[in-house]
């Protein structure tokens, strides 16, 4: 187990490296939705996992950005479980140390896969009119970071409104070529590149109801495949 993850600290919050080679655990060692039988290769970061990591997540968040008011921007769909979580986390910080973190929560949607592809038409629904992020400090909460350039695109977008300050809060990062350079602040966990599902995750809007976050198996993409 302890070589196939890694810290790394390169960035702000490098976050939990997962090695290429991590083959992931046997499905038959977790509880899943019997729906989905056939579907899925291997659970690759189980539920409790996310949440441990979610709360370190929420106290670094806390160090940087505790004492002044924020504005959280759920990026939709996939980000509305790891959002709901860390939010929660900070929550409970605020409640039990003498920091706290005044915040208001609100939603954008993006949209650019069609299965498990990424487009270049990017849709960016309910971000029109940002203009009460104007000098305040925003953090996007994303729950998934490939080749940066639908972040970047965000990222501008927001910048427009002239926030006092950005941050990003990533759950997972995927090593792809071709990035862009553009990677949150607060990293989760650092994955090779394979198409996974579930905490919100999805695949044509299926595997949001798991809890664990899985690889989807070749078979389960035919299956959803529209």
């Amino acid at each position: 187990m302890a070589e196939e993850f890694t810290i790394r600290t390169g960035r702000q919050d490098g976050g939990i490296v997962i090695n290429d080679d991590w083959p992931g655990y046997s499905l038959d060692l977790f509880n899943y939705p019997k729906h989905y039988s056939g579907d899925l290769e291997c659970v690759y970061i189980p539920h409790g996992v996310i949440m441990d990591r979610t709360e370190r997540l929420a106290r670094n968040i806390m160090d940087d950005l505790g004492d002044h008011d924020t504005v959280v921007l759920c990026v939709l769909k996939a980000g509305y479980q790891f959002c709901a979580d860390l939010v929660e986390r900070i929550k409970t910080l605020s409640r039990n140390s003498d920091h706290t973190l005044p915040m208001s929560v609100n939603f954008i949607r993006l949209k650019s896969y069609v299965n498990d592809q990424s487009t270049e038409d990017l849709h960016i629904v309910g971000a029109e009119d940002l203009s009460f992020l104007t000098g305040k400090n925003v953090l996007i909460v994303e729950a998934i970071v490939d080749t940066g350039k639908t972040m970047k695109t965000l990222l501008k977008h927001v910048e427009a409104f002239r926030p006092k300050m950005i941050k990003v809060a990533g759950l997972l990062v995927k090593r792809v070529p071709n990035t862009s350079g553009c990677f949150p602040d607060y990293v989760g966990f650092e994955i090779p590149n394979h198409f996974v599902v579930g905490y919100a995750l999805d695949y044509n809007e299926y595997f949001r109801d798991l809890n664990h976050i899985c690889v989807i198996s070749e078979s389960g993409k035919q299956k959803y495949k529209i």
